[in-house]
């Protein structure tokens, strides 16, 4: 059977880095005639081709808010890409070796502090997001209140697994998500921090189309 994934590009998740995501809402909001002296005096940066408007924090990851500017809105989804991958589709003869789609995982890869697998398989990408859950159960001290392996489908690539915790008032929720970008090809390994009004009740975690929706509900828009 052929590697399910032609490339995997990541950059560690660390518990300062999902304190820093988690913070980011109660900031004070920051007026958006000095939001590049903010961006420049955190260490942080403007990213327009990985994700279209987003930033690149200190950390190394590449942040992305629906507000645009991340700083004191409680009412946005942010994400945090911690990981990319190209996944093989076996049924997508003319993409299977499409060579032109390493030259943007290339771009992922030449990223500061980010490593590359290439190929890759379904497992070197759970092992990704399993030590990054390490991280988040290091800032929340809790481990996650759902556990799932969502379907192919809701992703490129292959079934892989979404972790999710609760704060009073927001969603975290660990695991791969559609890069809407170029082609939509590609998936991100994520961490997404979203606000509970999106769906404040958790579905059991016996009914996993609920979940998988209440999922999608949060990290998508």
């Amino acid at each position: 059977m052929p590697d399910s994934v032609h490339a995997l590009a990541h950059r560690p998740l660390t518990v300062p880095a999902v304190a820093e995501l988690v913070g980011l809402p109660t900031e004070p909001p920051v007026p958006e005639e000095v939001v590049e002296e903010v961006v420049r005096r955190r260490g942080w940066g403007w990213e327009h081709s990985l994700v279209c408007d987003s930033l690149v924090t200190g950390h190394g990851h590449v942040l992305c808010s629906e507000s645009y500017i991340p700083f004191g809105h409680p009412d946005a989804r942010h994400f945090l890409v911690f990981g990319e991958i190209y996944p093989v589709d076996p049924e997508d003869e003319d993409m299977s070796n499409g060579r032109w789609l390493f030259d943007l995982m290339d771009d992922w890869q030449k990223q500061p502090g980010w490593t590359g697998t290439r190929p890759a398989t379904a497992e070197d990408c759970e092992d990704v997001l399993a030590r990054a859950a390490q991280a988040v159960i290091g800032h929340l001290g809790s481990d996650p209140e759902r556990t799932i392996t969502c379907e192919a489908a809701f992703v490129a690539g292959p079934a892989m697994t979404h972790r999710v915790w609760r704060t009073p008032t927001h969603a975290l929720i660990l695991g791969p998500s559609p890069d809407n970008g170029p082609y939509g090809y590609l998936t991100h390994l994520q961490l997404s921090y979203t606000p509970l009004a999106c769906g404040p009740d958790l579905p059991p975690e016996q009914d996993e189309n609920a979940l998988q929706k209440w999922i999608t509900t949060h990290v998508d828009w």
